[in-house]
Order: C-alpha cells, then sequence, then structure tokens
C-alpha cells in the first residue's frame, strides 16, 4: 500500500482533518506498535490513552476524540473508525488481487447440461455436475465442487475447496471460504426396538440468499424435505455447524464454533456469540443476543439477551456467576455452624 492523506480523505471521505502528514502511509499497525509511515485507529474506547502517544502518521478517530495530532501527523475525524478502517483494507485488497479470469479451466470437469455465464470463472480442478447454472461474475475457485442441479448467483466467490451438494442455491454476492461444506445429508436417524439406527433420507436442499457470507469449514445440511434456509446479509464465521429444516433470518451475526439445531428459527438480526448452542425445535426471536458459551433450550422472545447454560437473562446470569463464587465459602460456613451444634449438643 502506498497512501497519500489526499488519497485517504477521497476514499474515506472523513468529517474533518486535523494536522497533515507530508509522506505516504505504507502500513497499518495498532496504536502502540505504529511507526512513522503508519496508519492506525481507535475503535475501542479503552484505548484512547494510546492515542497521545502514538507514533502514527495518520489516525483514524471518532468525533468523541478532541485531542491535538503531533507534528507532521493527521487525525481523519470519521463515523466509524473501525468501518473506514475495512474500507481502506478493502480497497488494499483489490489492489493486491490477481483478478479472477472470465472462463473455464481447462483442468475443470463441467458437464454438457452446465450453462456457465461468459462473464463467471471456473477454476482449476472444479467439478461441476448435470444442470448446474453459474450466473454473470461468479467466481468458483481451485477444487471446488459443485453439484447437479446447483445455482450460484452473480457476482458469489467460492473460495478453493467448497463443496456444494446438490440443489443447493446461493444467491447474489455471497462469499463461501475454504472447506464449508453446503448442503451435506441432515443428522436424522430413525431407532428400532432392536436399537438400529437407520438413516432418514435428506432430500430437501440448502438456499442462502443475497449477501450472505460462509466461515471457512462451516457445514449447513439439507432439509429432511422443503429447505434449509439462510437469510439476506447474515455473516457467519468460521466452524459453525447449522443443521437441517433451520431457518436463520436476516442480517444475523453467527460467530465461531456455533451449533444449531434442526428445526430451529431464528428471527432478523440475532446474534449467537461464539460457541453457542442452540437445541432444535425452537425460536429465537428477532433482535436477541446469546453471550459467548450460552446454551438456549427454550425459546426466546425478540429483543432477549442472555448468558449461561441454561440460557438466562443478563442479569440474573451476572448475579448467578457472581453468587457461585462464593459456594465454597458458603459451605465452609455450614460446616463450621455444625461442628458447633455439634459440640453443644445438639
Amino acid at each position: 500500500m502506498d497512501y497519500s492523506v489526499d488519497q485517504l480523505v477521497a476514499l474515506l471521505q472523513p468529517r474533518a482533518v486535523r494536522g497533515n502528514f507530508f509522506g505516504k502511509i505504507r502500513g497499518i499497525a495498532s496504536l502502540e506498535q505504529a511507526k512513522e509511515g503508519d496508519l492506525s485507529f481507535l475503535d475501542n474506547p479503552r484505548y484512547v490513552a494510546h492515542v497521545a502517544n502514538s507514533q502514527a502518521s495518520v489516525l483514524l478517530l471518532p468525533e468523541s476524540y478532541d485531542g491535538k495530532p503531533q507534528p507532521n501527523a493527521a487525525h481523519l475525524i470519521v463515523a466509524n473508525p473501525s468501518l473506514a478502517l475495512g474500507q481502506l483494507c478493502k480497497e488494499v485488497e483489490r489492489e493486491r488481487s490477481r483478478p479472477a479470469v472470465a472462463g473455464i479451466h481447462p483442468t475443470a470437469l463441467v458437464d454438457a447440461t452446465a450453462s456457465v455465464h461468459a462473464t463467471a470463472s471456473i477454476g482449476p480442478y472444479c467439478v461441476v455436475e448435470a444442470d448446474v447454472l453459474i450466473a454473470a461474475h461468479a467466481v468458483v475457485l481451485a477444487h471446488c465442487t459443485v453439484g447437479p442441479r446447483c445455482r450460484v448467483g452473480e457476482s458469489s466467490l467460492l473460495h478453493p475447496k467448497v463443496c456444494l451438494y446438490q440443489d443447493t442455491e446461493i444467491g447474489a454476492g455471497c462469499i463461501i471460504h475454504g472447506g464449508a461444506v453446503i448442503g451435506c445429508d441432515g443428522y436424522g436417524y430413525a431407532t428400532t426396538e432392536n436399537g438400529m439406527h437407520h438413516k432418514l433420507a435428506h432430500i430437501g436442499r440448502v438456499v442462502l440468499e443475497d449477501g450472505v457470507e460462509v466461515g471457512a469449514n462451516c457445514t449447513i445440511d439439507r432439509a429432511r424435505f422443503a429447505e434449509t434456509r439462510i437469510g439476506a446479509g447474515t455473516k457467519i464465521d468460521n466452524l459453525v455447524q447449522i443443521g437441517h429444516n433451520v431457518m436463520v433470518g436476516k442480517s444475523c451475526l453467527i460467530v465461531a464454533q456455533v451449533g444449531i439445531a434442526g428445526s430451529t428459527r431464528l428471527g432478523d438480526g440475532v446474534v449467537l456469540a461464539g460457541q453457542v448452542g442452540v437445541a432444535g425445535h425452537i425460536s429465537i426471536g428477532a433482535g436477541s443476543q446469546v453471550a459467548a458459551q450460552g446454551g438456549v433450550a427454550s425459546n426466546l422472545p425478540p429483543n432477549s439477551i442472555v448468558r449461561g447454560t441454561p440460557a438466562m437473562p443478563l442479569a440474573l446470569a451476572n448475579r448467578y456467576f457472581v453468587l457461585r463464587k462464593r459456594i465454597p465459602e458458603l459451605f465452609r460456613r455450614v460446616e463450621n455452624l455444625e461442628r458447633e451444634m455439634a459440640s453443644d449438643g445438639h
């Protein structure tokens, strides 16, 4: 990267510029590690004390920060420093990335019945099976498998080694990271009286609406019948498991190592933090948030904020965790009382 302050201003459109830096920005670093020629940012208030001493030449700062820049340094005042940094990083990524070349790589295997748009790109050693539709400007990178009757929407990107099972539908502008498996069998068995587990066929599909992002090594199971659906704009982190017939609303955030059991419903804007577990056949209302490692086993009304296992309202859970630390002390007090009562002949 190689940006002047004027170029950064043109790209980020800050609300104010304080000071100036006459060199080039060639790196991005934290407030403490930045040196001359670096850009840094303040997003978390706990680090505000580090701004004044930072050696960064350009700082992205919120409107609430009123300090002055050091000599030969600039403060760009923006509404959301993290978002502004993301915008810059996206531009850097675009400059560094080699654009996908439209067409089908000679090592790819594409069924004669598949329809691949002339502007789409199919990378090395991909397999595209019968009756697949790859839309305009879609990119399917090396070693991906696209099963029969799948649909990959316009401008969607499949990173290397993504596997789409049959009948999976990917909307426009989706990103699926390496190793993700979309549309695999759901986990369903019927157990007979003799203890044998008989696999239940899953003849449904998975639908990802527009703008969904799926992290590396995620698995989203196809429905036993009908569909498993992920709503538009939902962002799924790495190593997430979503079971059969789950319905995820729009603009949800599902963080790493979450597991959602079958036939559960998530409303729009739900946030599941890392390692949350959700039981099957329940509903989590729109706007709800579940803190890390929470276990949800029953329905949650809209806008719930819960933590713990079983999940409980945040204030109650916080009190529970504080009191839990006092249990050893309570036992000691009870034991002392028992000894005192025994010595008194009771």
